[in-house]
């Protein structure tokens, strides 16, 4: 098989690279990035390409399946940029898709194009895809849904799959979360167990996470298969308020979801930190997922929890850890984060590839 990976130098897409190298039947991969990173994966050859305005369909032809990753989540004050990338690129790859005969397109959606979940039990992938209004990315991912809901319905010779995973971490994407997500004021060495004696939270917050290794595992397993349609991707155990705090070895304060939500507005619109409230009204009302069709009809099974996924995380915050990517590198922010903080702290987004 020949695959192409677009948006394939982030925290996502490094680890379908690095799945698929141990994948026999995957002969050679093409890594599609706005810029080329310096470093290497075996039977992936790299090329800069902006999904936004170049020829796709020359990267396509002869492909047996398209992986679509590109994403952006910065810069958080630029909305249309952000669509421009979100909504309009993602038309542009499934038309190239068409164009070119792929016969597989996997897709990735996210826990985020759900509607909230009314009495947060696990939702299966049939579970109503309007997603959380005031989130743009939930809005986009949304949106991106629908067209490929035509594009399926037009194109019934290409078999798709639509991934929607939880959020998503490991060690070497570190340094592109806190970018993305966290600023460069976070003092970093307080994300150690033991370190923050009372920690304060939205009441009601339910998550859940699975490492992005398994996510990528995960997309191989359906770009290899005859799988079609969507599939939930979690690990167990779900975090709520008491577990995050049994994690951390601290004491959770609930507090109303206004004063995070307020708290965000104010950091976000004084460029203190990169994350707008938005994202408090998608973690309070995203659903919690049933992964049991992935297992089922996958044969997916994540290898690590979880706690393990988030603590990893953690450890590699405070290292500063990261790979050689554009997105992903802790060099991308600059000496002591100054281009972050010379950016406007989401005013422009540093890495410009791929989620």
């Amino acid at each position: 098989m020949r695959v192409v990976v677009v948006g394939a130098t982030g925290n996502v897409g490094t680890s379908v690279l690095e799945a698929l190298a141990d994948e026999p039947v995957v002969e050679s991969v093409v890594g599609l990035a706005r810029r080329r990173p310096t470093m290497s994966f075996p039977k992936t050859t790299w090329a800069a390409t902006n999904i936004e305005t170049d020829d796709l369909a020359r990267h396509f032809r002869g492909a047996d399946a398209v992986v679509h990753l590109g994403w952006r989540i910065q810069p958080s004050h630029d909305l249309a940029a952000l669509r421009l990338t979100n909504v309009h690129g993602s038309a542009r790859v499934f038309a190239a898709v068409a164009e070119s005969g792929v016969p597989a397109l996997v897709y990735a959606s996210s826990v985020g194009v759900y509607s909230p979940g009314a009495d947060r039990t696990p939702v299966d992938e049939n579970w109503p895809r309007e997603g959380v209004r005031s989130s743009f990315y939930s809005r986009h991912k949304a949106e991106v849904e629908r067209l490929l809901d035509r594009f399926e319905g037009e194109h019934p010779e290409v078999r798709v799959v639509r991934m929607r995973p939880a959020l998503i971490f490991k060690r070497e994407a570190a340094s592109g979360i806190r970018r993305l997500f966290l600023g460069p004021f976070l003092p970093t060495r307080l994300l150690r167990p033991g370190r923050i004696p009372v920690l304060p939270l939205p009441a009601g917050l339910r998550f859940q996470a699975v490492h992005s290794l398994d996510v990528g595992d995960a997309y191989r397993q359906a770009i290899v298969s005859d799988a079609r349609g969507a599939f939930n991707v979690a690990a167990d155990p779900i975090f709520d308020a008491e577990r995050l705090a049994k994690v951390l070895r601290s004491r959770a304060i609930e507090l109303p979801e206004a004063v995070f939500r307020g708290g965000a507005g104010v950091t976000w619109r004084l460029r203190l930190q990169p994350t707008p409230p938005g994202w408090i009204d998608l973690a309070l009302g995203s659903p919690i997922l049933d992964s049991s069709r992935a297992r089922d009809e996958l044969g997916w099974e994540p290898r690590r929890s979880a706690e393990n996924a988030l603590l990893e995380l953690l450890a590699g915050l405070r290292a500063g850890a990261g790979i050689e990517t554009p997105p992903l590198s802790p060099h991308s922010g600059g000496p002591a984060r100054l281009r972050e903080i010379a950016s406007g702290v989401g005013g422009r987004d540093l890495a410009k590839t791929g989620a």
